[in-house]
């Protein structure tokens, strides 16, 4: 499985990166604040919202602690898509967030 830590991540969305980012907390998780421009999927919803997801397209994937966003990274590349989960999670994000 492809890995980032979170300043790396960061670092590229600062540098101006256009970057498709899909956070896979749940709904009350991500009130606390989500990545500017992330998508919210949560983990179980995944799954059924595949149409959501571009093949074509490269996805960081972001959970709490990097444990979900894992699990989701393993169930994308079984089904072909480009994935790379970023390590830390939220827990390790410095950067801006939205609420």
């Amino acid at each position: 499985m492809k890995e980032i830590l979170a300043k790396d991540l960061e670092e590229k969305l600062e540098s101006g990166e256009s970057l498709n980012i899909i956070d896979v907390r749940e709904d009350e998780e991500v009130a606390q604040g989500i990545i500017p421009g992330a998508k919210h999927i949560p983990l179980g919803h995944v799954p059924e919202r595949l149409d959501e997801i571009d093949k074509s397209k490269h996805y960081y994937m972001v959970c709490r602690s990097g444990g979900r966003s894992g699990r989701a990274c393993e169930f994308l590349v079984e089904k072909g898509y480009d994935v790379t989960n970023m390590l830390g999670g939220m827990l390790d994000w410095e950067g801006k967030v939205e609420k």
